[in-house]
This record gives structure tokens, sequence and C-alpha cells, in this order.
């Protein structure tokens, strides 16, 4: 019996952060709302990998992923947490908008490092189509989402300090930055 050729994922490395338009955002999910594994790509092996487990209770509550071809202070892709109606898959594009961003500081290993999460609405949302600005939410579930991330590197043995909340220009401009920055590291590599 012959083998069967195997094609390897992709992380989305070779998709610009943007569509041709310029407006729609490219997100891969690499967790799905409502699970306690938390998956990252393994560049490696060209696939995702379980990287860890939430405690027991503790949820994603809305899609997580990155941006494709951007690099924040940390070396990683940006972070981006995506509304949507019902949870995606690992590795599923999704082509979203940016309405803002919580900015954060954390601190793992004495390091600080600036590591904002993004977050942005699917453009096929039904739920949250009415959503242009992070101030357009309501103000307990921004909260709540950072009370999430909080008690999620707690749990990892690091400290996620929100710092600021801005809408989608500033999150637009930290995602070009990201994109300028992952362009150098690609260049540096050659």
């Amino acid at each position: 019996m012959a083998a069967r050729k195997r094609r390897a994922l992709s992380s989305g490395e070779d998709l610009p952060p943007f569509a041709e338009n310029g407006k729609v955002l490219h997100a891969i999910v690499d967790t799905p709302k409502g699970s306690r594994n938390k998956f990252k790509w393994d560049e490696e092996r060209k696939l995702y990998k379980l990287s860890g487990v939430l405690p027991a209770g503790a949820v994603f509550p809305f899609d997580f992923g990155y941006v494709p071809s951007t690099a924040g202070e940390d070396g990683d892709a940006l972070d981006v947490l995506l509304l949507m109606d019902e949870p995606a898959f690992v590795g599923c594009l999704v082509e979203a908008r940016l309405i803002g961003v919580i900015e954060a500081r954390q601190t793992e290993d004495g390091k600080t490092e600036r590591n904002d999460r993004l977050i942005a609405v699917a453009e096929q949302s039904r739920t949250h189509a009415e959503i242009d600005e992070l101030a357009d939410l309501p103000e307990n579930l921004v909260h709540e989402i950072e009370h999430f991330f909080v008690s999620y590197n707690a749990a990892k043995g690091k400290r996620f300090e929100p710092t600021g909340r801005a809408g989608s220009r500033t999150a637009r401009r930290l995602v070009v930055e990201g994109n300028k920055r992952a362009n150098r590291k690609v260049k540096q590599k050659k």
C-alpha cells in the first residue's frame, strides 16, 4: 500500500495582516471559544500543538488567535481576541475588523514586555455586527476580558497588567508596526 502524502498545515505566515482592501484584518484562530485547551503553532513541526490547559472552570471567552505577518515586542505574532457568533476551529482564517486594543504589560521570569490584546469582530458576525469600536462594548464585558487575561497568565506564572484601552485607530497602528517588525525579523534571518 502506497504511503499517502500529507500536506503540512500553514501558520498563515505568508498572509499579509490585512486583506487587499487594507481594511479587513486577517486573523488565525489558535484557540476556540469555550476551550480549556490552549493551542499554538509549532514552527519546527509545521502544525498546531497543545501548549497548555486552563484550570478547571476557566475557558476562553471568545476565539483567540493571532495576526499573521506581525510580531510584537515579545517576538510572537500579535494576539487577537475575536468576537464571533460561534466558535471556529484551530487554524481557521477569520476576516475581521479591528475595534480596539487592551494595552498591557506582561512579566515573566523577571522580564517585562508590552503584550497587548487586539480586539476584533468577525466580518460574518451577526451578533456583533453593530460593534465598531471597543467603546461600543459594555464596560463590564471589557473588564471581564481583562480579568480573563490576568487570571489566565497568573495560572501560568506570569503577570498580566492592563495599562489602558484604545480604539480601532490605535489597534490598526499597532498591526502596521507589528508587520514592519516582522518584516525586519525576516530580513535579518536571510
